[in-house]
C-alpha cells in the first residue's frame, strides 16, 4: 500500500509539475529560459545545415558545371543559326528590293527590251574597270549592248562567251560617253580613269555649266541609246585661256555595290571606224 501511495503521489506531483510548467509557458515566464536553451540547439543545426548544403553543393557542381556548359553549347549553336537566317533573309530583302526597283525601272522604258544579269566577278587589275555577270550568248548578249541598273548607266558588253559577259565599266580609262549636260543640252564627252573617277571634256566654253546639273547619254556615235542617265555635274573647271571647259561627275551608280544589272538587248551599237577614202581604181 505505501508504494502504491508513493507512485501516485509522484503522479500527481509530476502532473502538478507539468501543469505549472505550461502555465507559465502560457504566461511567457519561460521565454528567457527558453532562449538561453534553444539558441545554441538552433545555431548548432544551422551550422550543420550550412555545411551539409555545401558539401552537396560541392558533390553536385561537376554535373551542373557539365549541364551549363552542355547548355551553353546549344544556346551557342542556336543563335549561330538564327544569326545566319537573319544574314541570308537580309540579302534576300536586299535582292528582293534590287529586282523589284529593275523592274519599275524597264516598266518605265518600256521602249527597250531587257535581260537581267548577276554580277558574279570582278577584274582583279587595278587599271581596268571590268565586272563578269552570268549571262551570254545563250542568253541573247551580244558585243556592245549597254548595261544599265535602276539608277543610271554601268557601261557596256566588251566581251562574251556562251554562258557570260565582260562589262565595261564608264569608269574605265578606256570607256568614252557622248552625252549632253541638262537643262543647257550641251554635248561633252564622259571619260573614265585608273582610279575611277569619272570626268567631263569637249564642253564648249560658253556652256553655262552649274554643279547638280544632269549628266545623259546623248546618243551620239551610236555607242548608247539617249536619255539614259549617268550622274551629277559636282564640279566644273573653266579658265578663259582653255578651249573647252571641263567638269567632275558623280555617278548615280554606286560601282563598288553592283549586283544584279539589266543589260538593253534590242539595241544594236554602231561601230563606226575611221573614215577611208575610197581607192580610185586606174583607168587603162
Amino acid at each position: 500500500m505505501n508504494s502504491t501511495s508513493t507512485r501516485s503521489l509522484q503522479t500527481i506531483i509530476l502532473i502538478l509539475i507539468a501543469l505549472g510548467v505550461i502555465a507559465l509557458a502560457l504566461g511567457g515566464f519561460l521565454s528567457p529560459l527558453s532562449r538561453i536553451i534553444l539558441n545554441p540547439i538552433i545555431s548548432t543545426q544551422t551550422w550543420i545545415a550550412s555545411r551539409y548544403q555545401a558539401v552537396m553543393d560541392l558533390v553536385r557542381s561537376p554535373q551542373d558545371i557539365a549541364r551549363l556548359r552542355q547548355e551553353n553549347a546549344q544556346l551557342r549553336a542556336e543563335n549561330s543559326r538564327l544569326q545566319t537566317q537573319i544574314v541570308e533573309l537580309q540579302q534576300q530583302l536586299a535582292e528582293t528590293n534590287i529586282l523589284s526597283a529593275l523592274v519599275g525601272f524597264a516598266r518605265a522604258n518600256p521602249e527597250n527590251r531587257y535581260q537581267a544579269a548577276a554580277v558574279i566577278a570582278r577584274d582583279p587589275s587595278p587599271f581596268l574597270k571590268y565586272v563578269i555577270i552570268n549571262r551570254g550568248s545563250d542568253h541573247g548578249l551580244r558585243r556592245g549592248m549597254p548595261v544599265v541598273t535602276q539608277q543610271g548607266l554601268v557601261g557596256r558588253i566588251a566581251a562574251v562567251t556562251a554562258g557570260g559577259a565582260r562589262v565595261q565599266l564608264i569608269t574605265d580609262p578606256a570607256s568614252t560617253v557622248n552625252v549632253r549636260i541638262e537643262p543647257s543640252q550641251s554635248p561633252a564627252v564622259l571619260t573614265g580613269s585608273i582610279s575611277g573617277e569619272l570626268s567631263l571634256d569637249m564642253i564648249p566654253q560658253n556652256a553655262d555649266i552649274q554643279v547638280g546639273n544632269l549628266v545623259l547619254t546623248s546618243g551620239l556615235g551610236g555607242s548608247y541609246p539617249p536619255n539614259i542617265l549617268v550622274g551629277q555635274v559636282a564640279g566644273v573647271r573653266s579658265r578663259d585661256q582653255d578651249v573647252f571647259q571641263r567638269a567632275v561627275i558623280q555617278p548615280l551608280v554606286d560601282f563598288d555595290q553592283l549586283e544584279i544589272v539589266l543589260v538593253i538587248t534590242n539595241f544594236t551599237p554602231v561601230e563606226i571606224g575611221p573614215l577611208l577614202p575610197t581607192p580610185q581604181v586606174a583607168q587603162p
